[in-house]
């Protein structure tokens, strides 16, 4: 599998920004285009583009494609749908959705969550395996929101069974959704930490009602320890809310301290090594 975007262990790994991370609203208003090279100027090395904000998708992916090849831009895709639907049949639609969003964008890592992985879809591992090795693209699995597809036991069955098939894909460890689903995200670091390529950055508080994404800095969680445990060399992914009046400056100002955290951290891992 292409690992582009991975640096050796004595460098800082890429920052990307998840475009997520300016609201659906106003990405939707200006388009992930205007976004992009929004955070090129704010310094960073690359943008995940969200499957769920294009309102074009054709127009819009040529023309990211484009403005990556400019800038020299990473990009990774995100999409919206599981890998496996409610009944646990592959959904292969929205593989196949997917993958031409990618083949369209000219990335090479597109990030999915397992859907509704279960029992019954194991069967269907092969062909997964048989769809992905026809292209070249780095399928990482996030851990969502959900029971099904966000717990440690559902990422350690799935990661588990797609070993057994011959199927070695790694993960998209999203810092704060352990906390939506009531579980620790310092015990899922170091459980599955030798799956994770990429890693999404993601504080969080809690409100009477819900937890909220907040900046790292912000967060009542101990992201540090959490960031510590991940593997140093994968490109972190900036997936919280960034607003204000001056929103180069914020977003600039984000990635100077998420870049200087990620130097650390690769520095004490190669006097590890």
């Amino acid at each position: 599998m292409p690992h582009d975007e991975h640096d050796s262990m004595m460098t800082s790994p890429k920052i990307l920004i998840s475009l997520s991370s300016f609201g659906a609203a106003e990405v939707r208003r200006h388009g992930q285009l205007w976004f992009a090279r929004l955070c090129h100027a704010a310094g960073a090395d690359g943008v995940e583009v969200r499957g769920e904000l294009l309102t074009d998708a054709a127009a819009e992916l040529a023309a990211l494609a484009r403005a990556a090849r400019e800038l020299s831009l990473n990009m990774v895709y995100s999409s919206p749908e599981g890998i496996w639907s409610a009944d646990g049949t592959l959904d292969l639609p929205a593989l196949d959705r997917a993958l031409l969003a990618v083949e369209r964008l000219g990335a090479r890592r597109l990030k999915m969550s397992i859907g509704a992985f279960g029992l019954r879809s194991m069967a269907t591992l092969a062909m997964l395996k048989e769809r992905l090795h026809a292209c070249s693209v780095e399928l990482v699995i996030e851990n969502d929101q959900t029971p099904a597809a966000g717990t440690l036991a559902a990422m350690q069955d799935f990661f588990s069974a797609a070993g057994e098939c011959g199927l070695f894909l790694g993960m998209t460890f999203d810092m704060g959704n352990w906390h939506w689903v009531g579980e620790c995200p310092l015990q899922a670091a170091v459980a599955l930490a030798p799956q994770v390529r990429y890693v999404h950055c993601k504080g969080v508080q809690r409100q009477p009602q819900r937890w909220i994404a907040v900046p790292l800095a912000e967060s009542s969680a101990p992201w540090r320890a959490v960031l510590n445990a991940l593997p140093a060399d994968v490109p972190r992914a900036i997936e919280y809310p960034l607003a204000g009046g001056d929103l180069l400056a914020v977003t600039r100002r984000e990635i100077i301290a998420l870049r200087g955290v990620a130097a650390g951290d690769a520095a004490r891992a190669g006097a590890r090594a």
